[in-house]
C-alpha cells in the first residue's frame, strides 16, 4: 500500500497492472454477483419472500438454518475483505472527503443489509425483502462506483489525494508536519 499512499503507483507499471487485473476481477464479481441473485430470484418481493421463507404454491421449501449459516460465514468474511479493499484504494482517489466518506458508509451498510436482511425475511418477517432489495442494489452499485473511481485514477492517472493532502495541509495527515530528522535519530 506503499506505493498507493505516496503516489508512487504512477511509476510503477507493474502495481498498476495488478490494481487493473485487481478491477477486472472485482467487476467480473460484480457481474456474476448480480447472475446469482437473478438466477435464483427475480427482483420481486414475492420472489424474494419465497426463495428465503418458501412457498406453499410452489412447493419450495424455506432455507435451513444451516444454509443461511454456511452462506453468511462466507459472506460476511470475503464481502467485509473486498469492500475493505475497494474502500481503502478509494482513499487515495482525488475525490472529494464527503464522496469517499458516502461511499464507505454506503457499502459496508449495504453490504450488511443484504447478508442480514436473508436471516431477517427467514425468521422475523416477509417485509424485510424490501431491505433485501435495498442491501443489493446499494452494494452493486456502490461496488460498480468504487469500480469506476479506482479505474479512472489508474487511467489518468490524476494527483494523488494523499500527496494533495501533505502540500496543503504540511503534513500527510491534516493539521500535522512531516517527521523532521531528528525524529528519525531517535
Amino acid at each position: 500500500m506503499r506505493y498507493v499512499v505516496t503516489g508512487e503507483w504512477r511509476d510503477n507499471h507493474l502495481l498498476r497492472l495488478i490494481l487493473g487485473m485487481f478491477l477486472v476481477y472485482v467487476a467480473a464479481f460484480w457481474v456474476t454477483n448480480a447472475a446469482l441473485f437473478f438466477a435464483h430470484m427475480d427482483f420481486s418481493y414475492a420472489s424474494i419472500v419465497a426463495h428465503y421463507a418458501g412457498s406453499e404454491e410452489t412447493f419450495a421449501q424455506p432455507r435451513s438454518y444451516t444454509v443461511l449459516l454456511e452462506v453468511s460465514h462466507f459472506h460476511l468474511f470475503a464481502m467485509g475483505v473486498l469492500i475493505l479493499t475497494m474502500t481503502h484504494l478509494i482513499l487515495f482517489a482525488p475525490i472529494p472527503v464527503g464522496t469517499k466518506t458516502w461511499l464507505v458508509v454506503l457499502s459496508f451498510g449495504s453490504a450488511l443489509l443484504d447478508e442480514t436482511s436473508s436471516w431477517l425475511i427467514r425468521y422475523l418477517h416477509p417485509g424485510f425483502a424490501y431491505a433485501k432489495m435495498l442491501g443489493f442494489v446499494g452494494l452493486q452499485a456502490t461496488l460498480a462506483v468504487m469500480i469506476g473511481i479506482v479505474g479512472w485514477a489508474l487511467v489518468a492517472m490524476p494527483p494523488n489525494a494523499y500527496r494533495a493532502s501533505a502540500t496543503t495541509s504540511g503534513g500527510p495527515i491534516a493539521g500535522t508536519t512531516a517527521p523532521s530528522a531528528d525524529h528519525e535519530k531517535d
